[in-house]
């Protein structure tokens, strides 16, 4: 299985509603679990064949599950506020899950700050997604009004991240 299809895997899976997707093909087994928690753990564990070591050690991504308990009342009054605000805002959300990063690297400038312009095709951000850096690149013109996503942070498929002004 490549990449593509794994990715295409999880996007099933979140819009199917299941709790638990156990498949196993060849070489491949992945195991991706959904709760009523709103955590979804995904494994992916490939076994090895001759030297394909690389990918021979399961890996594990996880959302924290503190962060997304510590959301205060307040923030969903105020959450209700700002969407009515940013209704003739266009909103680049996340088309995998992993973990997202501003910058290219650590000693480099961030890809996009809030009042930048950018057109179609311009790199916003990278998502680490299974040891890949997956560049992610604007589908729309206009505007940085909001970055909605911290540096570092693990994100969720179809997660906002900016919101861009088009006119």
């Amino acid at each position: 299985m490549d990449l593509k299809e794994i990715q295409n895997l999880i996007k099933f899976v979140a819009k199917s509603g299941a709790s638990e997707v156990k498949l196993e093909t060849g070489d491949v087994k992945i195991t991706i679990k959904t709760g009523s928690d709103e955590k979804e753990t995904t494994f992916v564990q490939q076994v090895p064949m001759g030297n394909q070591m690389q990918q021979q050690m399961p890996v594990q991504q996880q959302s924290p599950a503190p962060a997304q308990q510590n959301v205060p009342a307040p923030a969903a009054e105020e959450k209700k506020s700002s969407d009515e605000d940013n209704s003739n805002y266009i909103t680049i959300k996340s088309p995998i899950i992993g973990t997202f990063y501003r910058k290219p690297s650590p000693d480099k400038a961030t890809f996009v700050e809030i009042g930048d312009s950018i057109k179609e095709g311009d790199v916003l951000c990278v998502i680490e997604a299974m040891k890949l850096f997956n560049e992610i690149e604007s589908e729309v013109s206009g505007k940085i009004v909001k970055v909605l996503v911290d540096d570092a942070s693990p994100v969720e498929f179809d997660q906002p991240l900016f919101l861009v002004d088009p006119s």
